[in-house]
């Protein structure tokens, strides 16, 4: 089982609506317990007898989790106290839209749905798309910002058998080049518009820090941050429907923990280097292969880029173009990728 995690933009009327019932959960959950606790056992109940104003599914929620609560307080030889608002939805009880999440309240006596716009990146989607059942749905309120956390059972992992490998290399200018071994390549998204990007977003933040806007400044890292996100969601799905398609058995990527003291870039690209996410990628990679049931390797990063794949020889590359004496040439992205599938695989790297 895995938790995914999802921020929700409820409107001022549904932060209202979700502190009521959070409030009133918690508090139905510690009379429940302490009545069990009277009665030194665990009691046989129903939303019926359960008299607060809550939906009958939220009801019978709270009595499962009050039974889960006193069964541990025995075990534990102490009842705990839940404090923390939250409320939970069994999963016949709410429903995962696009850009949404739909489940029952309480308003003025009736049970009636509502419709509360979340944040939904790729990765989450996949997650929710992809799982073989979705479970509980718990929503609480974390630092000022309501969060649902949905309990997925992932499918299980099926393994590709066969000798195809792959090589993936990753950059700015170009984010991504894959080689297989059998001759197929492919690059993967657009160095030109995430820099392009990374400017505008570096360039609005110092507008704003000059206006002392910190409020705004932050929001706007966040919006940042989600574009990133997204754009590595993008191409490691690309990536792995690329290996899918192409019958890879094994994606091999260089051992990243040196990246950014290792890669040559320019002093315009450097700050663009420092933010962008090589690690996150090349986890979306792997979570993602996993799934297809394609095994992923890390090898060593050293002279990728410079080893010359037809004579062994080590050559700098003038820009993105690769040339060697022996009259080799190629695009320098592709000489790494070309050169990860022989590359020595670092065991146990991750």
């Amino acid at each position: 089982m895995r938790t995914v995690k999802i921020k929700l933009l409820p409107t001022t009327e549904q932060e209202n609506l979700l502190i009521s019932i959070s409030k009133t959960y918690i508090k139905t959950v510690n009379e429940i317990v302490a009545s069990m606790v009277e009665a030194k056992k665990v009691l046989k109940l129903s939303s019926k007898d359960v008299d607060v104003l809550m939906p009958s599914a939220v009801k019978n929620q709270a009595i499962r989790d009050a039974k889960s609560v006193y069964r541990k307080s025995k075990k534990l030889k102490t009842v705990p106290i839940l404090r923390k608002p939250v409320c939970l939805w069994n999963n016949q009880n709410y429903t995962v839209k696009e850009n949404a999440l739909s489940f029952p309240v309480l308003i003025n006596g009736k049970s009636k749905r509502i419709l509360v716009s979340a944040v939904f990146d790729d990765y989450q989607k996949d997650l929710i798309e992809n799982a073989v059942k979705l479970g509980l749905l718990r929503i609480t309120q974390k630092s000022g910002k309501w969060i649902a956390q949905i309990a997925i059972k992932e499918p299980e992992l099926i393994t590709v058998h066969t000798d195809i490998v792959m090589g993936v290399d990753l950059g700015l200018k170009v984010p991504a080049v894959a080689k297989t071994s059998d001759g197929k390549v492919k690059f993967f998204g657009n160095g030109r518009m995430n820099k392009f990007s990374k400017r505008h977003y570096r360039a609005l933040r110092k507008k704003l820090g000059q206006t002392k806007k910190l409020e705004i400044i932050k929001k706007l890292h966040d919006k940042e941050q989600r574009w990133m996100k997204d754009q590595d969601h993008k191409i490691s799905r690309a990536i792995v429907n690329f290996a899918i398609k192409n019958h890879v058995s094994t994606i091999r990527l260089e051992k990243l923990s040196g990246i950014r003291q290792t890669a040559k870039t320019s002093r315009k690209n450097e700050k663009n280097l420092h933010t962008w996410s090589f690690y996150r990628l090349a986890s979306y990679i792997e979570y993602k292969a996993a799934l297809a049931g394609i095994k992923v390797e890390y090898v060593d990063p050293a002279y990728t880029s410079q080893i010359c794949p037809m004579c062994g020889k080590k050559n700098k590359a003038k820009g993105r173009n690769y040339t060697c004496k022996c009259g080799y040439h190629t695009h320098r992205d592709l000489v790494g990728a070309i050169n990860i599938i022989d590359a020595p695989v670092i065991v146990g790297a991750a």
